[in-house]
């Protein structure tokens, strides 16, 4: 079969494993849908394919309203790739063409505009811009259906640059006005029984996965190693709930993130415990800034490997003697990332009690604490200041002054080699950090003999290994 025929099965038998892989339009509608969407097959002739929301969009296809094909978990591709339009769709998603512009992510990954854009679009069908725009028409989506703000104030806060351009990008989407796509919105679905966000309860949302998501192993990991004043993690195992500070562009935020003991999707029950086969993750944010929060949920999304092909990686370690009975017990075990690559990579080189001292010394107070967060983690600056020859000193200086960059589209290799450079920083340190700091699905275990049968998910195999080993 040929790609556009393996596609148009996928199509055919409503796989959700490919949601966010993919995108197909139907001419004869002029609507572009994932490829789970549960209305009647197209015919084959009538069917165009889309490596992404943004190119269906570039073509003139309007978002499918019963399969909101914008909400899918992203493609795999982006996190595990360490080429030039992997990082660019790292940086993008973490909203670097709203802030800095198309000139700002070239700068970032060395290549002139030109080249960028001719990158993305022979390979996506679409540009920076069209990315960009196409995840600002999520935003605002999401915030006109989720929260009581004015539409004028979305239209900022979403990234546009004028309410002529959001009502514009609106239309052409979702094929709505942006106070009919709120009507929508609180008349379907899960609007219909939950009342808008307001300031004090924050904005509610629904995180997409694909795929099993072995619960369990991520809030455990979480719980071990949460800094108090920065995290915490509360309630029964099963129904656990993730709380976190956030440093963000605009200003500051509280993450919650609830465990989920069964049911996806179609609300069948679990086949295992903590295993659940597809869905979301429930969550809420408190942003004292709306612009924030795209860049919000793409931190929550790395931190919760919520992008991640679980199809894929248990077929390779499945597959493996040594990993089977693992991945048998665990289906879709993740490789967590973190919120925060540089606050990540300073306490992985300190450690869970000094990073707490380092908090209460150093620590920005929030304005308004919720609870037991009450700081956000110090700034790099800071502490190279502060503690110059302390243990994380330089460290921080490199990561203050930009000699280690680990933001989203931040090199792997280039940032492995300027940490070993670094006095206090070991090959397992190092390893940790590319694992989680930059989201790398193929480190292998340190002292570990890791086979080639088990790349690209070496990061995957070292999580199962030491997950089983904790049990």
């Amino acid at each position: 079969m040929t790609d556009q025929e393996k596609r148009y099965e996928a199509v055919r038998s409503r796989d959700a494993r490919f949601d966010g892989e993919f995108f197909f339009a139907v001419e004869t509608t002029g609507i572009y849908c994932r490829p789970s969407c549960p209305a009647v097959t197209p015919k084959r002739r009538n069917v165009r394919f889309f490596a992404t929301a943004a190119a269906a969009q570039g073509s003139g296809f309007r978002a499918c309203r019963r399969c909101r094909p914008d909400a899918v978990p992203g493609s795999a591709d982006w996190n595990a790739r360490a080429d030039v339009v992997g990082r660019a769709m790292r940086l993008i998603g973490d909203g670097v063409v709203d802030r800095e512009g198309v000139t700002g992510l070239a700068v970032r990954l060395g290549y002139s505009a030109r080249q960028i854009q001719r990158q993305l679009t022979a390979e996506l069908g679409a540009g920076p811009v069209a990315l960009a725009r196409a995840q600002r028409a999520h935003t605002a989506r999401v915030l006109l259906q989720t929260t009581g703000l004015p539409v004028t104030e979305i239209a900022f806060a979403a990234g546009f640059a004028s309410v002529r351009q959001f009502n514009d990008t609106v239309r052409a989407v979702y094929a709505s006005t942006p106070t009919e796509l709120r009507h929508a919105g609180r008349t379907t679905g899960r609007a219909a029984t939950a009342p808008a966000a307001t300031p004090s309860g924050g904005i509610p949302l629904r995180l997409a996965h694909r795929g099993p998501y072995h619960f369990a192993a991520v809030f455990d990991l979480l719980h071990r190693q949460a800094v108090a004043g920065v995290e915490e993690v509360s309630g029964p195992a099963g129904r656990r709930t993730y709380r976190r500070t956030l440093r963000l562009p605009y200003g500051t935020g509280i993450a919650a993130v609830s465990e989920r003991a069964g049911g996806g999707r179609t609300g069948r029950p679990a086949r295992a415990p903590a295993v659940h086969p597809g869905g979301w993750l429930d969550a809420r944010l408190h942003l004292t800034d709306p612009r924030d929060l795209t860049t919000a949920v793409q931190r929550l999304r790395r931190l919760f490997d919520l992008d991640a092909d679980p199809y894929a990686v248990d077929e390779r370690l499945g597959a493996d003697p040594r990993l089977a009975p693992l991945v048998t017990a665990r289906p879709g075990l993740r490789a967590p990332g973190a919120a925060d690559p540089e606050e990540y990579a300073m306490r992985a080189l300190v450690g869970r009690a000094e990073a707490e001292r380092l908090v209460r010394a150093y620590g920005k107070v929030l304005d308004a604490p919720r609870g037991s967060l009450t700081h956000l983690f110090p700034e790099p600056a800071v502490l190279a200041e502060a503690e110059p020859e302390g243990p994380v000193g330089p460290l921080a200086a490199a990561l203050a002054d930009g000699a280690v960059r680990l933001d989203a589209g931040a090199d792997r290799d280039d940032a492995e080699e300027a940490l070993l450079a670094l006095p206090g920083l070991d090959v397992g340190t190092v390893a940790d950090i590319r694992a989680r700091a930059l989201g790398d699905p193929d480190v292998g275990p340190p002292g570990v003999d890791t086979p080639d049968s088990w790349r690209p998910w070496r990061t995957y195999a070292a999580h199962h290994l030491r997950t089983a080993e904790e049990r």
